[in-house]
């Protein structure tokens, strides 16, 4: 019997009220953060009836976590997006790519790497013998900063509980972080991709990859040998 009930199975009119200032509260703070309304589709409001069920609150679905991102407005961004660029791909992948954000392309039409740095992420996948839909491709943040800027700290910081979430939804036993925010953001280390790249690094029982990004290669052609070191590195331990 909780704190709040009474000997017949009522509820306690203190603890209700304690319930809706609580809502009160969460419902204000949402509206001061920006949030203007809710997906009510049937999946959605099937995940908010399951708040607080013991057995279902980890792992998180994949779908139920996009529905935050969504309605997400913890930064700037928010507020120049046209699509959020949740992630896509094989939702129990042994491989999971991370990049740094949404490109023009992918703010356009909410996938991730679908310009001209998604092909050629495309061509090295084909290259290991796997295809996108067996792998799963996502970012650090979610919504693609004004310009194609490097993205703030704290734009990384409000987004990274959604990639985390997402990385314990999907369980990889690998991760290949594509450019130095990547590779940086879910190291915790703050040095140069040039000396984080062509190594496995540990975190939990997750193997990390970094290696230089799709786009930077776009640029700099002469480092697709370096790219496809450590691409080997990475299909040895996977057995590929």
């Amino acid at each position: 019997m909780s704190k709040h009930s009474q000997p017949n199975g009522t509820v306690d009119p203190g603890g209700l009220s304690e319930v809706l200032g609580a809502m009160s509260a969460t419902l204000n703070y949402m509206a001061a953060s920006g949030c203007r309304g809710f997906d009510c589709s049937p999946e959605h409001l099937h995940a908010v009836k399951r708040w607080g069920s013991p057995s279902e609150t980890r792992p998180d679905d994949l779908r139920c976590i996009q529905g935050e991102v969504e309605i997400c407005a913890r930064c700037g961004l928010s507020a120049t997006r046209n699509h959020i660029v949740y992630g896509e791909g094989n939702e129990g992948a042994r491989l999971v790519f991370v990049g740094e954000g949404p490109g023009y392309e992918e703010d356009k039409q909410g996938r991730p790497f679908v310009g001209p740095a998604g092909q050629l992420l495309t061509k090295i996948i084909q290259a290991m013998g796997l295809d996108r839909e067996d792998v799963y491709i996502c970012n650090i943040i979610k919504c693609r900063p004004p310009g194609n800027r490097n993205p703030e700290p704290e734009e990384i910081d409000a987004c990274l509980p959604f990639l985390e979430r997402q990385l314990s939804a999907i369980r990889p036993d690998f991760i290949c972080a594509l450019g130095a925010f990547a590779a940086r953001t879910l190291l915790k280390k703050d040095l140069p991709i040039s000396r984080l790249r062509g190594r496995l690094h540990s975190s939990g029982n997750i193997r990390i990859l970094p290696t230089y990004h799709p786009a930077y290669l776009l640029r700099n052609p002469d480092r697709k040998r370096d790219v496809w070191e450590d691409i080997k590195i990475l299909m040895r331990e996977m057995g590929l």
